[in-house]
């Protein structure tokens, strides 16, 4: 027989246990309530018969309506026609066993609000049943804002259509215009033709056309000539003038302001010097007046002279280092064309650096063959660019900014080949670049 105690422990047992799954089955209530109520789409509860159990804020939110407005009326309030009609109908089919039109499916729908409008939301509709009753939960997520970026797109892409239109209609027109332009160009040399076929008939009159080419040749090389002559004497006034400025004394507050403007007189100074320079070679190269005229000189520290010219040019925390403990070496050369290369390596490497970045320049004599390598830590070269460097006028894509005539590298090669020299370079985009010298030495 079971005493009268045990019954009360155990009946004291089961109903701990009791109270413990109402606790439970409360904070879950609680829980789930407060998601409900903290969810920020529409959430609609209905019944079998379509009536509205539950709404969440969100949902009063989006359709304006009060709590009391919603319940326990009918799901086809917030629908439009006509769907709003078929809609109890839509819902008995299903409940007998016909085809899901939304629910577990999510689709965009639209929903009336209490002021009339019509609203894009997404709709997904799940089906749970509590005990014998079935409750079909529908989320609502508004789409206003998505509509209107989509509307906005479409327009922007309608215009640009239209611009794509309007600009293939001006190409066609350009095309059009070129043919008639070609055209004439056809017609203009017929033209050219016959009028060449007539100077050759008469060798006076070709004589007399060969000798004015030639002097409006020499007229040219004059001008280039009197030109830098003329441009570099005021420009050589107003860099003496800058300097002397630095001299003057002035008051301690625009000192600074004094400066910087001198700095930039005299940088600009130098940078139409060497423009000019690189049109003076230029020119020299183009008419074969350039000869090369060897002397014997001390190879390195011919190098610590030029390196020494360019340190007006340097950058602020640029330097040019040389190995340590090179030794001195005679050369025989063309000392003039060397300095010129060596200037404008030197120079291109200061100017496509940034501040603070160093410039290696390695000197030696080996086999006979002067070795020159100078290696800046700047932008680099494009590797598309690469193939077109000693082009004349040639300027690469990340340089474009940079002041330059895009000559320099030409020069270069042109007067190597003149010493029966090479160059070649080793460039990558961001870390720099690299450029080798080899000159023979002539005995």
């Amino acid at each position: 027989m079971i005493s009268a105690k045990s019954k009360a422990r155990k009946l004291q047992s089961i109903i701990l246990e009791k109270q413990k799954s109402y606790n439970k089955s409360i904070h879950a209530a609680m829980y789930l309530e407060a998601v409900f109520e903290a969810a920020t789409d529409a959430i609609i509860t209905i019944s079998e018969k379509g009536i509205i159990e539950t709404v969440n804020p969100a949902a009063e939110q989006l359709f304006g309506y009060e709590e009391d407005e919603l319940i326990g009326q009918n799901i086809s309030m917030l629908t439009p026609s006509p769907h709003r009609e078929r809609h109890d109908s839509y819902l008995q089919n299903y409940l007998h066993g016909g085809k899901a039109k939304i629910i577990g499916i999510g689709r965009e729908v639209e929903a009336v609000c209490k002021d009339g409008r019509l609203i894009p939301v997404r709709l997904a509709v799940s089906e749970t049943v509590v005990g014998n009753k079935r409750i079909f939960a529908g989320i609502l997520h508004d789409l206003t804002e998505v509509k209107k970026a989509e509307a906005k797109i479409r327009k922007l892409n309608e215009e640009l259509e239209q611009k794509v239109k309007q600009r293939t209609e001006e190409l066609v027109d350009v095309v059009n215009k070129l043919l008639q332009a070609n055209q004439q160009l056809s017609y203009e040399n017929r033209e050219r033709q016959a009028a060449e076929d007539a100077l050759r008939k008469s060798e006076n009159e070709l004589r007399k056309s060969l000798q004015k080419e030639k002097d409006l040749s020499q007229l040219k090389s004059r001008f280039v000539t009197m030109a830098s002559h003329e441009f570099r004497t005021p420009l050589s006034a107003i860099l003496s003038s800058a300097d002397l400025i630095e001299l003057y004394s002035k008051k301690e507050n625009a000192e600074e302001k004094r400066l910087k403007h001198v700095s930039r007189i005299k940088a600009s100074v130098n940078n139409l010097t060497n423009i000019l320079n690189d049109f003076l070679s230029l020119s020299k190269l183009e008419e074969d007046r350039v000869q090369v005229q060897s002397v014997s000189f001390n190879f390195t520290s011919f190098c610590h002279e030029v390196t020494d010219e360019l340190k007006g040019l340097l950058k602020p925390g640029q330097e040019i280092r040389h190995p340590q403990g090179i030794p001195d070496q005679e050369v025989t050369l063309d000392k003039k064309i060397l300095k010129n290369v060596l200037y404008n390596l030197l120079s291109n490497a200061i100017k496509y650096s940034e501040a603070g970045k160093p410039i290696d320049c390695d000197i030696m004599v080996e086999n006979n063959t002067v070795i020159i390598k100078i290696r800046d830590y700047g932008i680099g070269i494009p590797e598309e660019d690469q193939q077109f460097l000693f082009t004349r006028f040639f300027r690469a894509h990340n340089a474009e900014n940079i002041q330059g005539t895009g000559l320099g590298l030409n020069i270069v090669k042109r007067y190597l080949d003149l010493l029966d020299g090479d160059i070649d370079f080793h460039s990558e985009l961001g870390k720099g670049t690299t450029f080798t010298v080899r000159i023979p030495i002539q005995a």
